[in-house]
């Protein structure tokens, strides 16, 4: 009778232990799975940012009436370099949106610059590269979701306070992204 006893008192921890490394398994899945979704998302914004120069320095020689615009783009992309933390960063992409989109409004103004074989290329790949920075903040996004409603339930909290989990922020769309932009042509 003790025999089963300790049997079942064995058993019982076993699955207690078991289950217990389950958890702690599944959470540093998904903190693993959240920093490799922010880390495609910062691969595209790297080639993204490596374009811009070469954009800048293409338009330059037809945009001559437009620094302002080529000012908004060059400061995004020092803002970019200085950025260190996902919210720095989600602000530098912002800001180079709103830059780039600009710099693309006012391009249609100038046919020269429009038939530019070296501009049409880079303007093809930066929306490539946007196209697919967008799909990966949804995939970043999914992922912070799933992390941050893991570590908030029960039992799964208990452990995630252990291993210091904390809440990660989603890669949110700013108020100026939200906004139709407004653009002038006037030379």
């Amino acid at each position: 009778m003790i025999w089963l006893l300790m049997a079942g008192m064995a058993f019982t921890l076993v699955a207690v232990v078991a289950y217990t490394v389950g958890i702690y398994n599944g959470l540093v899945r998904l903190k693993h799975n959240v920093d490799r979704a922010w880390s495609n998302i910062d691969v595209l914004l790297k080639q993204r940012h490596d374009e811009i120069p070469k954009l800048v320095e293409t338009v330059k020689g037809y945009m001559n009436h437009e620094k302002q615009v080529l000012q908004g783009v060059t400061e995004a992309r020092a803002m970019f370099d200085r950025a260190e933390s996902v919210a720095e960063k989600g602000e530098a992409d912002a800001m180079m949106r709103g830059a780039l989109g600009r710099l693309f409004a006012v391009a249609e103004a100038y046919p020269e610059l429009k038939a530019d074989q070296s501009f049409r290329m880079l303007q093809e790949r930066i929306s490539g590269l946007e196209d697919g920075i967008a799909d990966r903040r949804e995939f970043f996004n999914h992922s912070v979701n799933a992390f941050n409603i893991r570590i908030e339930q029960i039992p799964d909290v208990v452990l995630a306070r252990l291993m210091g989990l904390q809440p990660r922020d989603l890669f949110e769309a700013h108020a100026e992204d939200r906004q139709d932009p407004s653009f002038s042509f006037e030379r």
